[in-house]
């Protein structure tokens, strides 16, 4: 298995992960936190997204709320934590992958000449 099958089948596994949570998030989950939610269902598939890629964090604010170990006030805020962590994650993630994306070069087979496709393109 190379790296490109490794990443596809990792964003595959998270995005049916992610599908089953938002299936039991938008069905059950939310009219057991949120009072508010309960009879409204126009506005549920709009998670769906929301709730495909971010599930580990809807999951655990799920389980907090439901067991009682959010405060009340500390239910609709958000969490924030770990917000300044992964924003230095995500940046020194983003300057590797431009650094590697520059330093890995691809090199032409120098014996194959060019063909042109079509006599019209060159006009």
């Amino acid at each position: 298995m190379d790296v490109a099958q490794a990443l596809v089948m990792g964003m595959q596994t998270w995005g049916i992960i992610g599908a089953l949570v938002a299936l039991l998030f938008i069905t059950i989950g939310i009219d057991r936190i949120d009072e508010d939610a309960r009879g409204a269902y126009i506005f549920r598939p709009l998670l769906i997204p929301g709730v495909l890629l971010i599930w580990p964090i809807v999951l655990w604010r799920w389980w907090q709320i439901e067991t009682e170990r959010a405060a009340w006030a500390d239910r609709y805020r958000p969490v924030r934590k770990g917000y300044g962590l992964a924003v230095i994650a995500m940046s020194i993630g983003i300057v590797v992958i431009v650094i590697t994306g520059l330093s890995v070069r691809q090199t032409w087979p120098e014996d194959i000449t060019p063909v042109q496709l079509s006599e019209g393109a060159s006009k």
